[in-house]
């Protein structure tokens, strides 16, 4: 099951790793499911492929690197970082715009992938940490606030580069008209703005929460200055 699972993940999208990207989720695989270096290898290049395919313009293997730049920076403050790594590499593994369970099935992947390899305590946290990244409602746990923190951190990137994601996002919706798209993503970011602090975490508060404001209040009035409210 676990081989035809990967195999059918993405069955031409080329594999834009690095070495250094195998080894380290090889490492991360086998330390955490006590399984060999043939299932690892199998379980990486399942989610290369999917991070490559060409739907996919911001949630591809460019996001997973920004997250796993910025989880090294943080890691020391987690309770579980192993778990928190491994939920940050599945955490977009199946993406389809606009669906509305694209974070349950790359929980689901993981668990289906680890089931036999990984403690059941192990495969929940994992498959809990993703379900953070639905954003839906802030998170509880330590590390869930860490996660959903390290998901959205591009929030806080200098402008030109917010701005970047933000028009690599808008283009994995190229099936839906300005008027389609944009209303519901004012929404969103209007759920972020509302929030007492953008990041949840005192870390990212103090990396990040002012450039996140202030990109997050450009966007929507440029949004609005272009008719949209």
């Amino acid at each position: 099951m676990f081989e035809r699972s990967v195999r059918a993940a993405h069955s031409a999208a080329p594999n834009s790793g690095s070495a250094a990207e195998n080894r380290r989720f090889l490492a991360l695989w086998t330390r955490c499911l006590a399984d060999d270096a043939t299932s690892a290898e199998r379980a990486y290049a399942g989610l290369i492929e999917l991070y490559s395919e060409p739907h996919r313009h911001y949630h591809t293997l460019n996001h997973i690197r920004h997250c796993l730049a910025e989880f090294d920076r943080a890691a020391a403050l987690m309770d579980h970082p192993d778990a928190v790594e491994m939920a940050l590499w599945f955490h977009d593994a199946i993406y389809q715009p606009g669906a509305h369970d694209n974070e349950w099935r790359s929980a689901e992947l993981f668990r289906q992938w680890a089931n036999g390899r990984a403690t059941p305590a192990f495969q929940q946290r994992v498959h809990d940490l993703v379900m953070a990244t639905t954003h839906r409602e802030p998170p509880r746990d330590h590390d869930a606030r860490f996660v959903v923190d390290i998901d959205l951190s591009s929030f806080g990137l200098p402008w030109e580069k917010c701005e970047q994601d933000g028009r690599r996002i808008r283009a994995e919706f190229a099936d839906l008209h300005d008027d389609e798209y944009y209303p519901g993503h004012l929404q969103f970011l209007r759920i972020l703005q509302g929030r007492p602090t953008f990041f949840f975490t005192e870390w990212f508060q103090q990396c990040y929460e002012k450039i996140a404001c202030g990109n997050v209040t450009r966007i929507i009035a440029e949004l609005q200055a272009r008719g949209y409210d």
